[in-house]
């Protein structure tokens, strides 16, 4: 009975660690840690909907440097238009930075904003290697924002 016990403990040694190496294989995308929070700057009625200048703060918590290409946001059913204005942000391994970017939402989202909905933007993403991909990040609300 104990070489039995000892068989099955090595097969699950033996799938433990085969399930370990192949996570070292994943795609590189599996490893981004970005997180954010937002400030409203700026908000102009527009009648049906709002436009919004917003104070992003993004962090990169991975090992690696990422270039954010575009920023555009998730939720919206009617995405931003990518501006031809915005420039690559590099944001460095392990800090954080800001950005500054204006979005034109349905007043339905800025009120569900208001109410305690969080916003999230799409972050097309090139990494090192040639390797493109989007992120979404859910951004937290900065109390330091105008509220209304």
């Amino acid at each position: 009975m104990d070489a039995k016990i000892l068989r099955v403990c090595a097969c699950a040694f033996l799938i433990v660690g085969f399930a370990l190496s192949l996570a070292g294989v994943c795609d590189a995308t599996d490893q981004l840690f970005l997180s954010g929070s937002y400030k409203v700057l700026e908000k102009t009625n527009l009648g049906s909907q709002i436009r919004l200048r917003l104070q992003v703060h993004l962090i990169n918590r991975s090992p690696r440097d990422l270039i954010i290409s575009q920023v555009t946001l998730h939720d919206s059913p009617h995405p931003t238009r990518p501006s031809s204005q915005f420039s690559p942000l590099v944001l460095p391994a392990n800090s954080s930075t800001d950005a500054t970017r204006e979005f034109t939402i349905p007043r339905a989202e800025y009120v569900l904003w208001q109410h305690g909905s969080r916003p999230r933007l799409a972050l097309e993403l090139h990494l090192p290697g040639g390797h493109n991909t989007t992120q979404v990040v859910r951004l937290d609300h900065n109390a330091g924002g105008k509220a209304n």
